[in-house]
């Protein structure tokens, strides 16, 4: 896969990513934004609406129309949170010319006018979104935030999040409120829209068997031609919560507890996070880590266990699925692989499957364009420029004795159980 990055515009960057791998083209377009409690209801519902239709095509049935004459193209959209920024993700996939038969059509070409008109020249009425369009997915909106407590295990991640990152950007929940819908309307939501279409960065991907002619197709759409240059979001984080959170036990109709342990871990740049992340490997990332293999696997304590790194935050979530009774024996079996790692009570072999294992995941990036994309704009956000190569290098060199430095600057932040 050969990576080109560019910058078109201050704040607006193109990157492409040329492969002969697939038979698609897979073409994206991130708006990124700090996560505000002003603002976050109102992004969230900007993507739901602005898929409902464009200035050009103006209905769903007009856009699925245009795809099926793009020979079956998918379009797709979505809200995630990376740090402490909210993106707005949009996809179109088609196939790629090559595999179609001849004729003077440009696909490609087709596709990326396609999700430029969703994106950039959404249907307005009156300076205002379509009206039906907006009651229609605030409702959809606010039954999607209420539903967030029906799948009890992510519930319970984001319930620690937000304790451990109380008062803080990343403690935001990336589909917003639902007491913040009602007083959001076709023309304040639209005013928020301009915004963010003038302010945020934006990073435009495509991925697939393409040549030089895609950059030309791209700079010279009309409506990338009205965007105006913006300052470039600073991609600092903010600073972590000082004060330890402390237990938060909270009761459902559940019938098995869910219990999150929120671990700051203090490294000190961003050099450092590639032991972290053999760490946590180690620790509770992969079936045969500690937490797994002695909390699930030996004690049968839990229905699931592991971990996860969000090296945005460098922080770590311990998960468990556990019978409510079993609380105490797990949290204190957790505490205690917590001081098995710090105390270097792990063995080289443990050091070298998790490096392994670290290594197999990152060769399989260019296995899906979706994954490649995904891949290059972590690096865009972290500003750490790192190819593929120079990945899997510095992870092959981190040793036990990194490890055991990064276990002893990791403490436990927040005690999150979820019971009845």
């Amino acid at each position: 896969m050969n990576y080109i990055k560019k910058e078109m515009k201050k704040g607006i960057k193109l990157h492409i990513l040329n492969t002969d791998k697939f038979k698609t083209n897979l073409i994206a377009i991130f708006l990124t934004t700090k996560l505000e409690r002003k603002t976050v209801s109102a992004n969230a519902l900007i993507s739901a609406v602005l898929r409902r239709g464009s200035n050009t095509l103006k209905t769903q049935e007009e856009i699925s129309k245009q795809l099926e004459e793009l020979y079956g193209a998918s379009f797709d959209c979505g809200i995630d949170k990376t740090g402490d920024n909210q993106v707005l993700k949009f996809y179109i996939e088609t196939v790629n010319d090559s595999f179609l038969p001849q004729s003077n059509e440009n696909i490609l070409k087709m596709a990326i006018e396609t999700i430029f008109d969703i994106v950039f020249n959404p249907f307005i009425e009156n300076h205002a979104f379509h009206k039906e369009y907006v009651e229609q997915e605030k409702n959809n909106m606010k039954q999607r935030i209420e539903g967030r407590i029906d799948n009890k295990r992510i519930y319970a991640l984001d319930r620690c999040i937000e304790e451990m990152y109380k008062d803080k950007p990343f403690g935001l929940y990336r589909f917003g409120y639902v007491e913040d819908l009602k007083d959001i309307n076709e023309m304040n939501l639209y005013e928020r829209y301009t915004q963010l279409i003038e302010q945020c960065k934006i990073d435009i991907f495509v991925s697939g068997n393409v040549n030089e002619e895609v950059e030309n197709i791209i700079i010279e759409n009309e409506n990338v031609k009205k965007l105006k240059e913006r300052q470039p979001n600073d991609n600092t984080e903010s600073e972590k919560n000082t004060i330890k959170q402390g237990e938060k036990i909270e009761k459902m109709d559940v019938a098995q507890g869910k219990l999150v342990i929120g671990l700051d871990v203090n490294s000190k740049n961003e050099d450092e996070k590639y032991n972290v992340m053999i760490y946590n490997t180690i620790l509770g990332g992969s079936a045969n880590s500690k937490i797994f293999q002695n909390v699930r696997e030996k004690a049968n304590l839990a229905y699931e266990a592991g971990s996860r790194y969000f090296r945005y935050k460098d922080t770590i979530f311990v998960n468990c699925g556990i019978e409510i009774s079993n609380y105490e024996k797990a949290l204190n079996l957790i505490k205690e692989q917590l001081e098995d790692m710090k105390a270097g009570k792990f063995t080289e072999e443990e050091v070298e499957n998790a490096k392994k294992s670290i290594i197999s995941s990152i060769k399989t990036i260019d296995d899906e364009q979706d994954t490649g994309i995904t891949y290059y704009f972590g690096q865009e956000m972290s500003g750490n420029q790192k190819s593929v190569e120079d990945y899997i290098e510095r992870i092959e060199k981190v040793n036990k004795e990194d490890v055991i430095q990064v276990a002893n600057k990791v403490e436990i932040n927040t005690i999150y159980f979820l019971r009845n």
